[in-house]
């Protein structure tokens, strides 16, 4: 019998050999299996550094010409877009503009599926209109299978408009190659339950994402040195790190970084600048402009030295070897400057 099947050759619909008598395996054995494909995914995922790398620096240059990352997708694809559009504010305090998420069926189909939305190609047109896209955007498409028809739709009418188009895709011989800027393909094979790309497809997916976006805002000085010195501080939670942050970076004691931080109206960032040379804050905040907000640049002064000794004193105390996340981080106890 012949079959009649667009989507039958595509890797993501493939059948995983390894999987093939899943529902016979143990829970222990399941779990072997599953995190023995996740090692193939991340291989591939790290098979496309270079073009990871490109969609970085592109990312940077939209950000720093004043435009938009808008990210395009259905199911698992869209909804990892919507994650990470609503990520970009608390942690970079970036405008909710700046980063946005389209997805298939709307904000309703982030949380119960819609099957069907992801065909719709004039759709995916329509809803890129709305935005009124200019060349100084930038478009991430979002395809496990390459095949989507809403973000095809999505992708042709952004083109249409001037913005640059990045395409992630688990298909690395998709046709869209020649039609977008740049294609990161992470060939992470056949799922472990044929089809369901919400698993090393989706996770791949995720890892690419949040390098797109991590690099790019890396790259435009929202981090000083590994610190999120950018954080809103909109919880209690927030609040304490932001306070810990002046602490790490000042030496100021927990009390004063508090009181800083409200004289600076809980900006880190001019908080920092404020104690290290004395301005106020509104000039604080001149200063920061002038160094296209890099605190490095804004206060000179290299913070790893630091950081590093300050992980070294706190793994000699304990007893222990130095630890990844002792920089007074949630999983520990924070770390105080050492005299």
């Amino acid at each position: 019998m012949v079959m009649r099947s667009k989507w039958q050759s595509l890797p993501t619909e493939a059948i995983n050999s390894s999987s093939l008598g899943i529902d016979k395996l143990s829970p222990g054995d399941i779990v072997d299996l599953m995190v023995g494909e996740d090692r193939k995914m991340l291989s591939a995922v790290q098979r496309e550094r270079e073009r990871i790398a490109v969609g970085i620096e592109m990312v940077a240059s939209a950000l720093r010409k004043g435009g938009r990352i808008v990210f395009i997708g259905a199911g698992t694809s869209g909804r990892l877009g919507v994650l990470e559009s609503a990520e970009m504010p608390p942690t970079f305090s970036t405008s909710p503009t700046l980063v946005q998420a389209i997805m298939a069926g709307g904000r309703g189909a982030t949380f119960a599926a819609k099957e069907g939305v992801e065909d719709n190609y004039e759709e995916g047109a329509r809803s890129v209109t709305r935005l009124r896209l200019t060349r100084k955007d930038i478009v991430v498409g979002v395809s496990a299978s390459g095949m989507t028809q809403f973000v095809r739709g999505a992708l042709t009418r952004a083109r249409k408009a001037g913005a640059r188009i990045i395409f992630i895709t688990c298909d690395p011989a998709t046709e869209l190659q020649t039609f977008v800027d740049l294609t990161i393909a992470p060939a992470v094979g056949a799922e472990v339950i044929a089809g369901s790309t919400r698993l090393k497809a989706g996770t791949a997916t995720k890892l690419v994402l949040n390098m797109l976006t991590t690099g790019a805002m890396v790259q435009i000085g929202k981090t000083y040195g590994n610190l999120m010195v950018d954080v809103q501080t909109g919880s209690e939670k927030l609040r304490d790190r932001a306070r810990r942050i002046v602490n790490i970076v000042t030496g100021l004691d927990y009390d004063e970084a508090d009181k800083l931080l409200k004289k600076a109206h809980w900006n880190v960032k001019a908080a920092l600048v404020m104690q290290k040379t004395g301005l106020p804050y509104t000039k604080a905040l001149g200063r920061l402009r002038r160094a296209h907000d890099s605190m490095r640049e804004a206060i000179g002064e290299d913070i790893e030295p630091r950081l590093r000794g300050m992980i070294q004193g706190h793994a000699e105390a304990a007893g222990g070897p130095p630890q990844k996340y002792g920089v007074g981080g949630p999983e520990g106890p924070p770390l105080r400057p050492i005299s």
